[in-house]
């Protein structure tokens, strides 16, 4: 630990990024933020590689242009599953979730679109969970 001034300095230099982010009371809220953009990301990538103009997917939401922009900024971490799901479904996709253990320190992550052959990933519907 090294002390600057009147301002303590903690040395984080081994430990993990998810063990820092544990000790600043902020990872949830890291994490939050980090799965919004990579949905808002997909989003805009499949209107983009679709020609869907964001007055279009505006008009297929039935919904403002404003809260279509709410929806694809990736700080706003405040959009709802259903809106999440039913703009995937717009663009003819589906919003997969799924709950996955932690390991050590962090959480297990696999490239998105992975699944093991014991763990299959499950499209979420209104009516109950289907696996693929």
């Amino acid at each position: 630990m090294k002390k600057r001034g009147k301002q303590i300095a903690f040395d984080h230099s081994g430990s993990s990024f998810d063990a820092f982010l544990e000790e600043e009371g902020i990872r949830e809220e890291v994490e939050a933020v980090a799965i919004k953009r990579l949905l808002a990301w997909q989003l805009s990538q499949e209107m983009q590689q679709q020609k869907k103009t964001k007055q279009a997917m505006a008009r297929d939401l039935q919904t403002s242009r404003s809260q279509l922009d709410r929806l694809l900024d990736p700080r706003n971490v405040s959009v709802s599953l259903d809106t999440m799901a039913k703009a995937a479904r717009v663009l003819g996709k589906s919003l997969v979730i799924r709950i996955s253990d932690q390991q050590l320190g962090g959480l297990k992550y696999r490239a998105v679109g992975s699944r093991s052959k014991e763990q299959p990933a499950k499209r979420v519907h209104r009516h109950g969970a289907k696996t693929l």
